[in-house]
């Protein structure tokens, strides 16, 4: 069983911008309902760390678009501030 770590080009999806403490909260969150954290990811296997990541990136990826969607469609109900 191979406990390669988890490289920081593995975990892209919490990259540096405006989003990314929304993002980093995010995926927190994701590993925690599934019961990691981001320090459990370094100890797993290489290839279940990285399926992980790909399903925790999907999903904020996902929750990303529906709040850039709210926001948007907030400011066609509401126009410009």
């Amino acid at each position: 069983m191979s406990t390669t770590p988890v490289t920081p080009d593995d975990e892209r999806c919490a990259s540096e911008g405006p989003q990314s403490a929304l993002e980093k909260k995010l995926l927190e969150e994701y590993l925690h309902n599934k019961g990691y954290s981001l320090e459990d990811i370094q100890r797993l296997p290489k290839d279940e760390a990285q399926q992980l990541m790909r399903a925790a990136c999907t999903h904020v990826s996902l929750q990303l678009a529906e709040i850039e969607a709210r926001a948007r469609f907030r400011g066609e109900i509401h126009g410009p501030p």
